[in-house]
């Protein structure tokens, strides 16, 4: 029996039946699909943990058998994902929803009854990147043919800082003088800067709500770093066109567009691994969607009347305004009735990432705080139990890093004073058939969901090629995964500081994210990695003390990893081993095998000189270059500068 039920609309109604209560079963079906092979695989690792190591003597055993078992069912409900996204990757359209399977059909062009504002949310971003992205997007649109009437671009700015604000002046008075020269079809570029940022990203989208949402039915969501084909986004909107209780679809954006070799390492690692966890989100979501913040498209009327969002109480970091607001803002949405879906496999959309390890792992406290903060909000009533699962999702994902570390410096302790691995070694140094069914597990449920990544590109031709062909993947996969183990290390300990501080009441400033490709100097690596760095030498010290030979052949990788992460930080921010890495054919991904037009484009304008510089106005004059590209003054109101 399959693992994963039809689509709802595929189960033959009964007479009189109600398609909603057929809709809830069917979800109920495809949701314990997955959570009861998930709990069922945990029992059996804390059954086969129990049995192999015996009844706990003492506390510190208590501690590591309680530890382990904790985050082997994070790691089952990971494995259980992918093999779950396997399963519906194989059962094809016989799983998807209605929306996906309508996407596949529906042609990329404006149908005259809607109009839709493409709005990218700036602050104190490279201007001359972002409009050259927004040329890139206007270009593409008017490939997809019509007059460009049906959809705007606009950027919504919340930058303060003067001499930022003024680029973004000049570099609008460019796009619109290119615009005018640029041929037909291609749609009105806007541009507006609010006087006071308040509330961030999602008080600039409500703000843009407030005053421009009467004009406009749907709203694309961009980043910064976003891209999108003009075929992509108009889709997105007949989709929303032809489905009316739909509030929201997200895409999947990949990363792309950057060369250093943490960047093109991680690019890779995405675009192997992603698709089937995906693939399984979308399977058992339903229209509990969630929302991703950016590359998804809203119904503004749905969005404005019921995503606004509460100030949490208490003080910063759990209380105060919400950082990480677009699962929220979906939730909000969902609890009002409205449905969210997923697109897995729509193309032509992509976003960028941190090029190296320190800029990622600063991401990561400013998300670590931000998802914390959702204890606050996953107990609200009215939510649906798909929005709660997103919510705790994103809350567990950085809870398992302290359990993590507490297991394995617990358990270090453990196998120091016992001279035993333990549950350390997830049994493979124990003996006897409970030893041998808990290696076996462990071993399956960390292997699982690479593997399964692994060979779902490897039974496809199309799949092989766009990585380059069996040799480069196979290869490129296997230098990913050593990376990863010197890598699991640093981003564990450092999420678990990041848990440890936000509860602590430390709060993080959520600035501008650095995009380009950047080399990360020692003196910075050494300085921001100084925990790793303590804690290599704290665990070299004890394996020293040991002198247990299997215990420091066993945690070699991990002392190493600890050691050597700020030398990793150096080494993968470089852009020429990057692009060595390409030449060579390594890492490699569609988007170099077969690189989309727009993504092509984007590479020769970022390679373009700059164009020369205006000359600013005089403050408290009005630059003419605010005026947008439309000729209707009433659609746009004087800018505040």
């Amino acid at each position: 029996m399959s693992l994963v039920p039809p689509p709802h609309d595929a189960v033959p109604a009964a007479p009189g039946a109600d398609p909603s209560r057929r809709e809830a079963a069917s979800l109920r079906r495809r949701r314990l699909a997955l959570v009861l092979p998930t709990v069922a695989t945990a029992l059996a690792l804390a059954a086969a943990a129990c049995a192999s190591v015996g009844m706990p003597d003492g506390p510190l055993d208590a501690a590591v058998l309680v530890l382990f078992c904790l985050a082997m069912a994070w790691q089952c409900y990971i494995a259980w994902t992918y093999l779950y996204g396997a399963i519906a990757a194989a059962l094809g359209r016989r799983v998807m929803s209605a929306v996906e399977r309508q996407a596949a059909g529906t042609a990329p062009q404006a149908s005259g009854r809607s109009r839709t504002a493409a709005v990218v949310a700036i602050h104190a971003e490279d201007a001359a990147a972002v409009f050259a992205a927004l040329r890139v997007m206007a270009r593409s649109l008017a490939r997809t043919g019509g007059d460009g009437r049906d959809l705007d671009l606009f950027v919504l700015s919340d930058t303060r800082d003067p001499d930022i604000a003024a680029a973004e002046e000049q570099e609008f008075a460019r796009i619109q003088a290119w615009r005018e020269s640029a041929g037909p079809g291609l749609p009105a570029i806007r541009y507006r800067r609010r006087a006071e940022n308040t509330g961030r990203k999602a008080g600039n989208l409500g703000e843009f709500c407030t005053t421009y949402g009467h004009e406009y039915d749907f709203m694309i969501v961009l980043d910064a770093d976003s891209l999108m084909t003009g075929a992509a986004m108009r889709r997105l909107v007949r989709l929303m066109e032809e489905n009316p209780r739909t509030g929201l679809i997200q895409t999947v954006s990949y990363a792309a567009g950057r060369d250093t070799l943490f960047a093109r390492i991680q690019q890779f690692a995405v675009r192997l691994y992603a698709p089937l966890s995906i693939r399984a989100l979308e399977t058992w979501q339903g229209p509990d969607g969630g929302y991703w913040g950016h590359n998804a498209i809203l119904r503004i009327a749905a969005f404005a009347a019921n995503a606004e969002l509460p100030v949490l109480p208490g003080r910063p970091p759990l209380g105060g305004e919400i950082l990480c607001h677009d699962t929220v803002e979906g939730a909000f949405l969902r609890r009002a009735g409205w449905e969210l879906r997923l697109l897995p496999e729509e193309p032509g959309t992509w976003e960028e990432m941190p090029t190296n390890l320190t800029d990622l792992l600063g991401r990561e406290r400013r998300w670590c705080q931000g998802n914390l903060q959702h204890l606050g909000i996953i107990g609200l009533p009215g939510l649906t139990a798909g929005s709660r699962w997103h919510l705790g999702a994103g809350i567990l994902s950085y809870l398992v890093s302290p359990v993590w570390v507490a297991f394995l410096v617990l358990g270090i302790w453990q196998a120091i004073r016992s001279g035993d691995l333990g549950l350390l070694a997830y049994g493979l140094t124990g003996e006897g058939p409970a030893a041998a069914t808990l290696a076996a597990l462990s071993l399956a449920v960390l292997a699982l969901p690479k593997l399964l990544s692994l060979g779902h590109v490897l039974s496809s031709p199309e799949r092989r090629a766009a990585f380059g062909g069996t040799r480069n993947l196979l290869v490129s996969a296997a230098l990913e995964q050593a990376l990863w183990v010197l890598l699991w290390p640093v981003m564990t300990l450092f999420n678990a500081g990041a848990v440890a501080t936000t509860f602590a009441g430390r709060v993080v400033r959520w600035d501008t994210q650095v995009r380009d490709d950047r080399r990360v100097p020692w003196s910075e690596a050494c300085r921001l990695q100084a925990d790793s760095l303590v804690a290599g030498v704290l665990l070299a010290a004890a394996l020293a003390y040991a002198a247990d030979p299997w215990l420091a052949l066993w945690m070699a990788p991990l002392a190493v990893a600890l050691l050597a992460s700020p030398a990793l930080s150096v080494l993968t921010s470089r852009v020429d081993l990057g692009q060595a890495a390409r030449r060579r054919g390594l890492f490699l991904t569609v988007d170099d095998t077969a690189q989309a037009p727009e993504l092509h484009d984007l590479a020769a304008a970022r390679a373009a000189p700059p164009a020369p510089a205006r000359p600013h106005p005089v403050r408290g004059e009005a630059p003419v270059w605010l005026a947008t590209a439309t000729d209707d003054a009433k659609a746009s109101p004087p800018r505040e500068i």
